[in-house]
């Protein structure tokens, strides 16, 4: 198993963002498998021509989602992500409808701009 991550320079999605989508999706679709141990900072930097700081955003990001887990000196490894996202994602879902009903919108005022942030967030 080979972890495969290829950043463009030329992109307009910043490199740490593109990092932590690719690490993400392939954690989310099996081709990493969970407990895969991943690269040091240092070590990817190194070998994706990145700034450290930028590996590092992008685990920290991945962290915060529960896709990686960083377990001290033992390294970085791909977590059971997609019950810990399911959860953060409904909380943050729940969160959103209790804001949108406390401010007095209508149910279909709600969805219609969850679905225009949703799909701001999935473009294509």
């Amino acid at each position: 198993m080979t972890l495969t991550i290829a950043v463009d320079p030329d992109s307009a999605t910043a490199p740490y963002e593109q990092l932590r989508t690719q690490l993400s999706e392939q954690a989310r679709s099996g081709a990493l498998p969970v407990g895969y141990r991943l690269p040091t900072v240092r070590g990817l930097a190194e070998d994706l021509g990145l700034a450290a700081n930028t590996v590092a955003k992008a685990y920290r990001a991945l962290e915060a989602d529960g896709v990686i887990e960083t377990r001290g000196r033992n390294g970085t490894f791909v977590a059971a992500a997609g019950d810990a996202a399911a959860r953060k994602a409904a909380t943050a879902a729940q969160e959103y409808a209790g804001q949108a009903r406390r401010l007095g919108l209508s149910r279909a005022e709600a969805l219609a701009l969850a679905e225009d942030a949703v799909r701001a967030a999935y473009p294509g």
